[in-house]
């Protein structure tokens, strides 16, 4: 069923593609138009950036997380170590104690 605001969506949006097309055929609209092309392939190249270096950000991530972790909550080890045992069933080794 189409209404009238259906329809005025549909000429409006049809308006805007003619306004459009006939500003991308002036000298300005095709500058525009490379200099939007320009800032799409940076944008893309910086975001291949990303991807390649995704798994090193994560790893070091990891590393620096697990290092903040013992250092402000020195049992979380042990502590995580008995929780996932609990709930897996399995035994973990007793950790050494260290001896003063």
């Amino acid at each position: 069923m189409i209404n009238a605001k259906h329809l005025a969506t549909f000429v409006l949006g049809a308006v805007a593609g003619v306004a459009l097309h006939k500003y991308l055929q002036t000298e300005e609209g095709e500058k525009a138009l490379e200099n939007l092309k320009d800032k799409a392939g940076k944008l893309k190249d910086e975001a291949e950036g990303a991807i390649d270096k995704a798994p090193e950000y994560f790893e070091k991530l990891k590393t620096e997380g697990a290092e903040e972790l013992k250092e402000h909550f020195p049992g979380i080890e042990k502590f995580l170590q008995d929780f996932f045992a609990r709930n897996t069933g399995s035994q973990t080794p007793p950790s050494p104690e260290p001896q003063a």
